[in-house]
């Protein structure tokens, strides 16, 4: 008898050691639902930016938290004061906290609580997906809308309506993967300029997602999808620095104004303290933001926000053997300015702006 048995030869998924099943974003969604506290917190952020954006709110707004979220017990501590700090504010800033899940790697590093939610390369993603939704839920039950990047294409189908504003960071705004996605997101995208500091990558990425666009993803169910989007006409450039040198300064603001408006695009600009801006020194954050705000009360109306990486403890620490070692409330990632000099930073804005937006020019 002729043996019919079929050899496939080693040609597909050659470096592939297994596909673990995920669960889908359906099944997440109805495991943790929106409430309707979350839902009114998330619909009244996105509602509010997008006054912002459009100059109905003279507002600015102001995306300060941790650089990223390792620790839900710290993180909802720090989101428990920046609620009252942000009630506080609120005539003249737009409170809205930073929750960044996933971190890009020039090499190698912990890519976030999705990824590695327990810190110690087990890499339980099913997990780590159920715990930032969990952490979402709570601070929009809070009462605070939240702010991330959006680095995984397929993470906004888990967690996209627990989320108020999106960015895009540096190293993907030129990436059409990520243009094609924000697309068809449902808040309004921050695209940060190039690490090279070069501002037309963001205009370009600002301009490919007002567009439709058709793409492979996923859907609720999970199953592979081709996507097609409306367009997302809420886009707007994050000025961050780039090669080790700053952009908030007036001229390079308003450059960026000339080169939105040739573009034929809404001049709407926000600042990143962080980063390149304040060359890494966190202490630096407070001088970018009190130069932003000096810029809004010589008459800039281009600039409608500030990002600032803010957490209870200020610098970062490295992620031990022994988690127990772990200090509260201090970043693993990038350095952070501490509680009590976000407190300064905000209430010094708020009260220089009193005063200042009533009159601010449409």
């Amino acid at each position: 008898m002729t043996d019919k048995t079929i050899i496939k030869p080693d040609i597909e998924n050659v470096n592939i050691l297994d596909f673990d099943p995920m669960p889908s974003p359906e099944a997440i969604h109805a495991f943790l639902p929106l409430s309707q506290v979350a839902t009114r917190t998330v619909m009244q952020g996105r509602e509010a930016l997008r006054n912002i954006l459009e100059r109905k709110d003279k507002r600015l707004f102001v995306v300060v938290g941790p650089c990223s979220i390792h620790d839900p017990v710290a993180g909802l501590d720090y989101a428990r004061r920046l609620k009252v700090l942000a009630d506080t504010v609120s005539q003249t800033l737009l409170v809205v906290m930073r929750v960044y899940f996933e971190k890009p790697r020039t090499t190698t590093g912990w890519k976030g609580y999705i990824n590695d939610p327990d810190m110690d390369d087990s890499f339980h993603v099913d997990q780590g997906m159920k715990k930032a939704r969990r952490f979402l839920l709570d601070v929009a039950e809070i009462g605070l809308p939240a702010g991330t990047e959006a680095l995984d294409p397929i993470s906004p189908q888990y967690l996209g309506d627990l989320i108020a504003w999106t960015a895009i960071g540096a190293r993907t705004s030129e990436s059409q993967t990520h243009r094609e996605m924000s697309s068809g997101l449902s808040t309004p995208v921050g695209f940060k300029n190039g690490t090279n500091g070069d501002v037309g990558i963001a205009i370009n990425a600002i301009l490919s997602a007002a567009r439709p666009h058709s793409f492979l993803g996923i859907n609720s169910q999970g199953h592979t999808s081709i996507v097609r989007t409306r367009g997302n006409r809420y886009g707007h450039v994050v000025l961050r620095g780039g090669e080790g040198r700053p952009n908030y300064d007036t001229v390079s603001v308003q450059m960026t104004e000339q080169a939105l408006l040739k573009a034929g695009l809404p001049p709407n600009i926000v600042v990143d303290c962080s980063h390149a801006n304040s060359y890494k020194k966190t202490e630096l954050q407070a001088l970018v933001m009190t130069d932003v705000v000096n810029q809004v009360r010589s008459g800039n109306t281009s600039l409608v926000g500030v990002m600032i990486e803010s957490n209870l403890v200020a610098g970062n620490q490295p992620i031990p053997e022994d988690l127990t070692q772990l200090k509260y409330g201090c970043s693993v990632t990038d350095a952070c300015i501490d509680w009590e000099g976000t407190e300064t930073m905000l209430l010094a804005a708020d009260q220089q702006l009193r005063n200042v937006l009533s009159k601010r020019k449409q």
